[in-house]
């Protein structure tokens, strides 16, 4: 059970009003100096990350731009400092978990002795600091970093030494058990999305009827149908990429950049725009037309939608979507859409895909000549609400597990708060494999 401090004091940091009897409130500059050390350009390239601290840039799936030249301006990060980077004010100060070298608009704060480094990489991430942070900020819009001169002179929280190490140790300890429940619920969601698209495939490409007379479809990745279905290209049972019908230019339609699309079909409507200033430079689509993002990652991650709740009758968009308009006497729009969110035409998609590195896209030839089994359109009927009930149940179920993780992410975002704070005292903490049982339980074996 959480237990608070005995007594406590008042303190000058404006986002905690008082911490534990004992502790200090010191500056900035007084817990950490400042490191400008240059000329280690054979050091390697690091990079600042909000999710991962300060890690190489190969480790950081070369998101970011690596500087082609005058290694040797670049700043000197030794294992244990921490980086102010452009954007800590939005995710805190980071904590450098290698050494190497980086963006000489950094600043490197590197810890004294009062410091223990642990410690300090849960209070630079906890969320009334980072909160704190913003205050701090200089510039204006991609310009905008921390002022270090003002920040230096702020006050922080700062335990007795062995307690910092005691409440980091029990951070570390905590935490490892929270990301480990959070990754077994992640896996779970994994394996649930597996059994869906696995769902789907089957419907979409051999039908309900498990006894039904299967024929080789001629394609290799299709094999057999049901012997009642056709091969079509999807050319010969829906538009594709569409031209533009005449439009009354001050007409409001919806605007749907990338960001707007989901990986699950939902898409975010309420931007409209006058058709006169989409009318160049966008996609063009439909109410009932189908979206397909075209580009690497966003193909392989499923973004697209169906756009049969479109606000309004016509709509723009990235130019990075493939557009479907179904003829709907051939084929039923659901179904089509079931098969656009295979795992069959993703992976046969990302195979086919053109472009340079990171710039990859989903060739119209590919799109237009893939082959599908083509059922009657009351079995297309049949197949798309079987896929919808089951569908339905999973999705519940992801729901549920991602409303979990949430909850267990915000309890770890408040125990993290809690204790760098002495919200609780943690001094007489020990791991359960140290508790006084266990260890009394060991000697009498």
């Amino acid at each position: 059970m959480k237990k608070p401090y005995s007594t406590y004091q008042t303190t000058p940091i404006p986002w905690l009003a008082e911490v534990p009897k004992g502790w200090d409130d010191v500056k900035v500059k007084f817990l950490f100096g400042e490191r400008v050390e240059k000329g280690y350009e054979k050091e390697p390239l690091l990079a600042a990350t909000q999710t991962l601290g300060v890690v190489p840039k190969e480790l950081y799936e070369n998101r970011t731009v690596t500087a082609q030249k005058d290694f040797h301006l670049l700043k000197l990060v030794r294992v244990g400092d921490f980086v102010i980077s452009l954007r800590s004010f939005q995710g805190g100060i980071e904590y450098a978990y290698y050494q190497g070298i980086i963006s000489p608009a950094y600043t490197i704060m590197k810890p004294n002795k009062k410091v223990c480094g642990d410690y300090f990489r849960y209070l630079f991430k906890s969320k009334h600091f980072v909160d704190d942070l913003a205050t701090y900020v200089t510039g204006i819009r991609e310009g905008q970093n921390i002022d270090y001169s003002k920040f230096r002179e702020s006050y922080q929280p700062l335990p007795p030494h062995p307690e910092q190490i005691q409440i980091a140790a029990f951070l570390d300890h905590k935490c490892n058990l929270i990301d480990t429940a959070i990754q077994k619920k992640a896996s779970l969601i994994e394996l649930l999305k597996e059994q869906k698209q696995a769902i789907i495939n089957r419907a979409v490409t051999r039908g309900l009827n498990p006894n039904a007379p299967m024929k080789d479809s001629g394609i290799e990745w299709l094999g057999e149908i049901p012997a009642h279905w056709q091969v079509k290209r999807l050319k010969y049972v829906s538009k594709i990429n569409p031209g533009r019908k005449p439009l009354n230019p001050e007409l409001l339609a919806v605007f749907l950049p990338m960001e707007k699309v989901g990986e699950d079909g939902v898409i975010q409507q309420g931007t409209k725009l006058p058709i006169k200033e989409l009318a160049t430079g966008f996609t063009y689509f439909e109410r009932n037309d189908i979206i397909v993002a075209k580009i690497t990652p966003c193909f392989e991650n499923g973004k697209g939608a169906y756009l049969k709740n479109l606000e309004t009758e016509v709509g723009f968009g990235s130019t990075e979507f493939h557009v479907f308009r179904p003829w709907k006497r051939k084929i039923f729009p659901d179904f089509l859409n079931s098969i656009l969110v295979s795992e069959k035409f993703r992976s046969l998609g990302e195979y086919f895909m053109i472009g340079s590195a990171g710039q990859k896209r989903v060739p119209t030839s590919f799109i237009s000549n893939y082959t599908i089994g083509l059922p009657p359109i009351p079995e297309q009927q049949q197949i798309v609400d079987f896929i919808f009930q089951e569908s339905k149940t999973i999705d519940t179920t992801i729901t549920r597990i991602e409303r979990e993780i949430e909850l267990i992410k915000e309890y770890k975002t408040a125990l993290i708060a809690e204790a760098v704070t002495g919200k609780i005292d943690v001094r007489d903490w020990k791991p359960a494999s140290q508790t006084k049982n266990q260890v009394e339980h060991a000697a009498n074996l």
